[in-house]
């Protein structure tokens, strides 16, 4: 039974067993269900022929009524009276909103029920009328901005009268907006408006502007000259050699201090690279080291001869075009005395660089004269003993390492079958080729390196990948592509697209920094592989990627819009405040902030694609925006990014920020993402507790606290419950634990983040997962005894906490981290471990390191790296999806009890669990815990 005006927005089915009198009692009744596709049902007598034909009246005319409405929706309304026939009223200046006595009623309940409420307390008013008297006292929840309202009048309109003044009142002081709505139906408007918004997933993607330049006709280019320090933590017989980088722009010190591993197929690969100096190229100098490495690279990246004419004739064509201006030049000499090996970059003008003359002091071995047979013609032995061959004949390209003495065409080959035949009858039986020259010694050659991404984690080698094979080449099948050109250098080009990729990353990263670091008030260092950790998503399948930082930034930024929207809306309740967070840190929101920074065209979200990677000296049309008012950046294509993908970067960026620089450079990333938050110290206003002593045992609870109040009526107000409605206690904990939430998530975040440097990203979230979870919180209340202390008047939460209790010495002799327990703890009990924390934070002035050493003895044991656990249903989903296993959840409701039934079909076998609790999150994780003891002890066994 409800009583008049009550407004119960979930309301979807009203059952009315006595008659309606007229009409418009009819249609107040029906208007009851407020829920869409909800169901009126009225009991009539099946004998009672009046009663039934006087429903199909109030039916008809109810149609009636709204077929006549909207003929006239269009017809404006006259204007308002200055009077309501005598009624008293209160209207909204501004907007003209009224709201009457008898309308007051639904107002002042509607408003109640969008109060923050439990399972255990639903707020509503009461009323205290003295009819004797002529006085009503309206008592309000606990949560509302005002306690009480008295009037006096006519004894019949008393709780009317109350009631609009309520609405006067709290249309006052902001609680109803000026159209007389609750403030949480607007800010829900908002909010829904806002995540409607439509995200257009197409970004540009960024280029550095440090490595553009134009293909001019410029007699002398100064360059900055960086070496690129190759090291193996293997054996290999091919050896790695430095490589020289030469940029027009001096880079940040921060590449310095770079040391990149390469994931390869034998080991590791540890890159270093120093600043070395400078280096003056005239116009003939930079066009031969550019052609150099566009066909190194031509040939490394596609193994044929093709494009590699087409790439010559488009660079020639298209001078003063923008192009990659910058070079990657081989070295010799050892790493103190390093220079540019001309001779090595001459070679791709062979046979230019080959003259007879040159090479009348070589000699040759085996009485085979200093000269071989090729298809380029005559050349000499040392120009094929250290270059790039092609053989016309299957259009392989090899690298050759030097001749085989004692090995020619009429030496005998075994084969795979175990038959030997000499390599002359070999190539005329396998490719019909007669070997002219049978007696030249064989060349020791293998096929050329193949690029791939060495960035990418765990890289798994094929078959294919081998590069221990060698070959035995007759010369006279030869045609030498470069030479002089070692084979080493071909081994050391062949990593440098997966480090200039990181190196393009890197110059990203650094001027994506500079932008907020303009606005910052101090002056620190933020790394650049900090925020390239940031921008890097797990779809890159690098060693580093944003999981740690996104959960840093995450905790940072929620704790500070929650502070100041608490210091800054001193008389709103939690559940508008908990909106307004939610709005500000929402992934729609932070995904708009970032677009207008244009984060995206930073973002990385794609694994490196060698394929793609656009080779030094070669002309590109790339165009150029204005990253700001003073910084220019070129763009590079486009791709997609989901719009969470954006978010999370932004959060990373904030925990990049944080992490290196501390909350000062976090709070400027944020206000300049656009977030408007401060650290200012604000005096908490509110109503006291009188006498607080006589609600709880101060001494008692600070000795458990380890914490002395000085306003002692904020212990009062954080234990007590919204159900405590009590004159004396003019608020109950809700904003305390908003509060306390943010700064328990934050301050433990931070110790987990700083307890365990270096952790992989991803056990970070884990970490925190299972330390800041409500279950956590409840467990170390009841172990405290501070469910002892908890202000409330709800008979459900008393038995609820009593059934905690009885399997507590179960529960807690497990040492469980929360999700590991199979009892449904009250959420009561975690919020009093937060309101507490909100507490002590706001009477410490705002200490968060005093909030950690209170609370942290509640909380032990914290969770470690070796006690950690996966919430189960994170553990199931992510063994679905590694073994392909088909997994199923289905939800129901019944009695109050959330059912939750969890199937996963494994190698054809059904694991199927069901379980109840009295949450759907409970439900779940015991479901999800059940099938996974059944898959371990099933398929895993």
């Amino acid at each position: 039974m409800l009583e008049e005006g009550l407004d119960v927005q979930s309301c979807n089915l009203v059952i009315r067993f006595d008659p309606s009198a007229t009409v418009c009692s009819f249609i107040q009744s029906r208007g009851r269900a407020r829920m869409p596709n909800s169901d009126f049902i009225l009991m009539v007598k099946r004998d009672d022929p009046l009663a039934i034909a006087r429903v199909k009246n109030y039916i008809d005319s109810g149609s009636t009524m709204r077929q006549e409405c909207l003929t006239h929706s269009d017809i404006p309304c006259e204007p308002l009276g200055n009077t309501m026939h005598g009624e008293p009223w209160y209207q909204v200046e501004s907007t003209g909103a009224i709201v009457t006595l008898r309308s007051s009623v639904a107002l002042l309940y509607f408003y109640c029920s969008r109060l923050p409420s439990d399972s255990y307390y639903k707020p509503y008013p009461y009323f205290s009328p003295d009819e004797e008297l002529g006085i009503c006292t309206l008592h309000l929840p606990n949560s509302c901005p005002i306690q009480t309202i008295n009037v006096e009048g006519n004894t019949k309109l008393l709780k009317q009268l109350a009631c609009l003044e309520a609405c006067k009142k709290l249309h006052q002081v902001g609680a109803l907006t000026d159209n007389l709505v609750p403030d949480m139906v607007e800010e829900e408007r908002d909010a829904k408006e806002l995540a409607s918004e439509p995200y257009i997933d197409e970004h540009a993607k960024y280029f550095p502007p440090e490595l553009i330049g134009s293909c001019g006709k410029e007699s002398t280019a100064h360059y900055h000259c960086y070496l690129i320090e190759l090291k193996a933590n293997f054996q290999y017989d091919v050896q790695l050699q430095e490589v020289v980088l030469a940029v027009r722009e001096r880079l940040d010190d921060d590449f310095e201090k770079v040391n990149l591993d390469l994931d390869v197929d034998r080991g590791k690969i540890i890159v270093g690279i120093k600043h070395i100096g400078y280096i003056s190229l005239d116009s003939e100098q930079m066009t031969l080291c550019r052609r150099f490495q566009i066909t190194l690279f031509r040939l490394l990246l596609d193994h044929k001869l093709d494009k590699l004419y087409e790439e010559d004739n488009q660079y020639s064509e298209k001078i003063d075009s923008s192009i990659f201006n910058y070079l990657l030049l081989p070295t010799i000499g050892s790493p103190q005395n390093i220079s540019i090996d001309w001779k090595c970059i001459t070679s791709v003008t062979y046979p230019e660089n080959s003259s007879k003359d040159e090479h009348n002091n070589c000699s040759g071995n085996g009485g085979n004269g200093p000269r071989m047979h090729t298809k380029n013609g005559s050349a000499c032995r040392c120009m094929l003993e250290n270059s790039l061959v092609c053989t016309p004949h299957n259009g392989v390209v090899y690298c050759v390492n030097g001749s085989l003495d004692g090995f020619n065409g009429n030496t005998y080959l075994e084969l795979k079958d175990g038959e030997s035949i000499t390599y002359k009858n070999y190539y005329k039986r396998t490719h019909g080729i007669d070997l002219q020259f049978e007696r030249q010694t064989l060349l020791n050659a293998k096929r050329i390196f193949t690029v791939h991404n060495f960035l990418q984690r765990c890289r798994i080698s094929s078959a294919k990948e081998s590069r221990n094979t060698t070959y035995e080449l007759p010369p006279e099948l030869c045609l030498i592509i470069m030479s002089p050109i070692s084979i080493s250098t071909f081994y050391s080009f062949s990593f440098l697209p997966s480090i200039m990729h990181r190196i393009e990353s890197m110059l990203l990263a650094s001027s994506l920094k500079s932008m907020p670091l303009d606005h910052c008030p101090q002056n620190v260092v933020i790394p650049t592989l900090t925020v390239l950790e940031a921008i890097t998503t797990k779809k890159c399948q690098e060693n580093i990627h944003l999981e740690s930082l996104e959960t840093l930034g995450d905790s940072f930024l929620k704790y500070a819009v929650s502070q100041q929207l608490f210091k800054t809306h001193q008389n709103r309740h939690e559940g508008l405040l908990s909106l307004k967070r939610e709005k500000l840190i929402r992934n729609a929101t932070l995904c708009k902030l970032g677009c207008d920074r244009k984060i995206t065209g930073f973002i990385r979200n794609e694994p490196f694609d060698p394929k793609t990677w656009m080779i030094p000296g070669t002309n590109h049309t790339l165009e150029n925006e204005l990253f700001s008012s003073t910084k220019k950046i070129y763009v590079n294509g486009s791709r997609k990014i989901k719009g969470k993908t954006v978010a999370d970067v932004a959060e990373a960026l904030i925990g990049a920020f944080l992490s290196a620089g501390g909350e000062i450079p976090a709070l400027s990333f944020v206000a300049w993402l656009g977030i408007d938050v401060d650290f200012v110290s604000v005096p908490y206003t509110r109503g006291v507790c009188v006498k607080p002593e006589l609600h709880v045992n101060i001494g008692h609870l600070e000795s458990i606290l380890n914490y002395s109040f000085k306003d002692v009526s904020l212990l009062v107000e954080a234990l007590t419950h919204g159900s405590y409605m009590r004159p004396e206690i003019p608020g109950c904990y809700q904003r305390l634990e908003f509060l306390g939430d943010a700064v328990l998530d934050y301050i433990i975040t931070v110790h987990l983040y700083h307890e365990n440097p270096g952790l992989s990203p991803g056990l970070l979230t884990d970490l925190r997962s299972a330390s800041v979870n409500n279950d956590c919180y409840a467990n170390s209340a009841v172990k405290a005894g501070l469910h002892k202390h908890i202000l409330h008047l709800s008979p459900e939460l008393h038995r609820h906490i009593n059934t905690a209790l009885s399997n507590f010495d179960e529960i807690n002799s497990k040492s469980t981290f929360g999700w590991e327990s199979e009892t449904t703890y009250p959420k009561v009990l975690g919020d009093v471990i937060e309101s507490l924390a909100g507490a002590i934070f706001v009477d410490s002035g705002h200490n968060k390191e005093i909030v950690f050493q209170s609370l942290r003895p509640l909380l032990e044991p914290l969770v470690t790296l070796e006690t950690v656990r996966l919430h189960p249903a994170r553990e199931l989903n992510e063994l679905c999806q590694r073994e392909h296993f088909n997994f199923k959840k289905l939800v129901s409701q019944l009695n109050g009890l959330a059912y939750v039934t969890v199937e996963v079909e494994a190698h054809g076998v059904l694991h199927k669990e069901m379980r109840s609790a009295a949450n759907k999150d409970t439900a779940k994780r015991l479901a999800c815990k059940a099938v996974l003891k059944s898959l371990k002890e099933g398929v895993f066994a």
